[in-house]
């Protein structure tokens, strides 16, 4: 009997440390980005973009499939926090599900803004299953350049 080296099929490695990496990534996330008290309480966590330029924040946020009338969106001491519920289709009884992979539930996803916002201006469009909110910057929150006298 022969002595075989031991080659595991690529595939499956590759397989194991991408999933290894997602379910990293999210944890990590969810440290990082979420306010002790405003934590997440749901079963899934919609994609979020923030983006900022010269006079606002800009907050997009992925909720395919959701009512607007579902979601809810506070600041709150400089904490944006957007909340909703993505509800489960009713399963009929004509139908066997082979696989669901849709996530569903309350979802809570909380933001420490790096500096203060117009509360007043704060302006939200939901199109495309994509919200996207645009936050104003306070004066004392934009960049001022000071001229040096000699």
């Amino acid at each position: 009997m022969s002595i075989v080296k031991f080659a595991p099929r690529e595939r499956d490695i590759l397989g194991d440390i991408f999933s290894a990496q997602k379910e990293m990534s999210k944890m990590l996330s969810n440290l990082w980005n979420d306010d002790s008290e405003l934590s997440n309480f749901g079963s899934w966590f919609p994609s979020v973009d923030i983006s900022e330029s010269k006079e606002e924040f800009t907050v997009k946020v992925e909720l395919p499939g959701i009512n607007k009338n579902d979601v809810k969106i506070t600041l709150q001491e400089n904490v944006l926090t957007i909340q909703g519920e993505k509800k489960q289709e009713t399963e009929s009884k004509e139908r066997n599900y082979h696989r669901v992979e849709r996530s569903y539930g309350s979802f809570s996803r909380s933001f420490r803004l790096p500096s203060m916002v117009k509360a007043d201006k704060i302006d939200a469009n939901y199109k495309d299953g994509v919200l996207t909110i645009s936050l104003p910057k306070a004066e004392e929150a934009k960049a001022k350049e000071i001229d040096v006298k000699f």
